[in-house]
């Protein structure tokens, strides 16, 4: 089934020099295209609404300091399971348990600032995309 996913790429990949890496990752899975991508850096409006559900939170502040201390690639990817594809591309939050061959264990450092995000189910990726490509219907 064709799916729709929202990915960014997080301050600390553009900063380290990953952004090429990563999107070569993705573009090699046979079936998956990218449809939309943009470099920004985005501002406190655009990350409360990307991270509502987490308002509150102890972690929410640090998080969007971190998510607009630089630039972002944003995108859309689209094929067959992408979201559950790129999601294990990504490999878990920890680096540590994060393993070799995704994204955050080969390149991963700490936690807080792990290099990606992907849209968790449809319904995320479909809000998601709307917040960062208004355009894409």
């Amino acid at each position: 089934m064709s799916q729709r996913t929202l990915v960014l790429l997080k301050p600390d990949a553009v900063k380290r020099g990953l952004v090429g890496e990563i999107i070569g990752r993705i573009e090699r899975k046979a079936g998956w295209t990218i449809s939309a991508l943009e470099l920004r850096t985005l501002d406190r409006a655009i990350l409360e609404q990307h991270y509502a559900e987490h308002v509150g939170r102890d972690f929410y502040e640090p998080l969007v300091a971190f998510m607009s201390s630089g630039p972002v690639v944003s995108m859309v990817v689209e094929g067959e399971r992408v979201i559950e594809g790129v999601r294990a591309l990504a490999g878990p939050t920890d680096p540590i348990a994060a393993p070799s061959g995704s994204i955050r264990g080969d390149f991963g450092t700490i936690t807080r600032e792990n290099l990606i995000h992907a849209s968790d189910s449809e319904e995320s990726a479909e809000r998601e995309i709307k917040i960062f490509f208004p355009g894409i219907s």
